[in-house]
């Protein structure tokens, strides 16, 4: 991996394209360099929001600062993998496209060693030195510590440094060192997204689809985990489903749960399931018994292990 070829995204949640003519009229303000995610989401009524699913116009998305490895270029789209979104798509990581304008060639003064602050905040305002406010940054945007003064973190972003709220993250040894937590901090991690409304592909606060939502909560505990259901669904450990405890993952299949994966949730407990259910539908809590989710349950994995033993 050349390191000319690494860049970092520099937009608040850069989305992963299918192809480089993904991008429809309606998606201008989420293809700009002066990226309006709010703006971008509020245009999408039900049908636009169907069709980035069942046209395959995106894949995933990408957090601020974090890195991608540029393969190709078409005009003024880069096509990239994603090292922190693990993928049977390729062995480096999650493919796709993203306009070159949300992007910023990695300086050598930006160099990712010691503590980071990951926002755990649901949003967190990014300041500059001025106490301008740049932008508004998702949950899990990761960046290295340059000061830490009581109320306020100062990090390396991708132009510079910035200023964060202290109470807005968690300071962890290292981006690569993230404290391992257990299956109800999961569960504690999605909670907060009750009502957030399913986004196809989504990765941020802005929105999750299934997959992303577990990876998400996962990641926020500790665990990287491959970024789609089917891949979730063949890694971890296996947990027979008389056996399931809150944070793992629950898995359905179409056939009633003989056929193709399609769908990823968070065991909540109690017979309960916590998850992003589909286009049009927020995040909730349901009683698994007496639904289609019943019958479609085929398997269960666990990713955390009990920090408590």
């Amino acid at each position: 991996m050349e390191s000319n070829n690494i860049w970092l995204v520099n937009v608040p949640v850069a989305t992963l394209w299918t192809s480089h003519d993904s991008a429809r009229e309606i998606d201008r303000d989420a293809i700009s360099g002066d990226l309006n995610v709010d703006k971008w989401l509020e245009k999408l009524t039900y049908e636009p929001r169907l069709q980035l699913c069942d046209d395959n116009l995106v894949q995933s998305q990408v957090l601020f600062n974090q890195e991608v490895l540029i393969i190709d270029e078409v005009n003024e789209w880069a096509h990239v993998i994603v090292p922190d979104q693990p993928s049977g798509k390729d062995r480096r990581g999650y493919p796709g496209w993203i306009p070159k304008d949300q992007l910023i060639q990695q300086s050598d003064w930006y160099i990712k060693q010691g503590p980071a602050a990951v926002i755990t905040a649901k949003k967190a305002l990014l300041y500059s030195e001025k106490n301008e406010k740049l932008m508004e940054l998702s949950y899990q945007t990761t960046m290295p510590i340059v000061e830490d003064i009581v109320d306020r973190i100062r990090v390396k972003t991708p132009t510079g440094i910035g200023i964060l709220r202290a109470e807005d993250v968690t300071v962890i040894p290292s981006d690569k060192e993230i404290p391992k937590k257990n299956g109800d901090a999961i569960v504690a991690a999605g909670e907060q997204f009750l009502g957030l409304p399913y986004l196809w592909g989504g990765m941020s606060s802005y929105g999750y689809d299934c997959s992303g939502f577990s990876y998400n909560m996962c990641l926020a505990n500790g665990y990287i985990i491959p970024r789609d259901a089917h891949e979730q669904a063949a890694s971890g450990k296996e947990v027979p489903l008389s056996d399931i405890q809150p944070g793992d993952l629950l898995f359905f299949a179409y056939e009633e749960g003989k056929g193709s994966i399609h769908h990823v949730g968070i065991y909540y407990g109690d017979g309960k399931l916590l998850h992003s259910p589909n286009t049009g539908k927020n995040i909730e809590i349901i009683t698994l018994e007496g639904t289609i989710y019943e019958k479609e349950l085929c398997a269960a994995r666990r990713y955390w292990i009990d920090t408590e033993e």
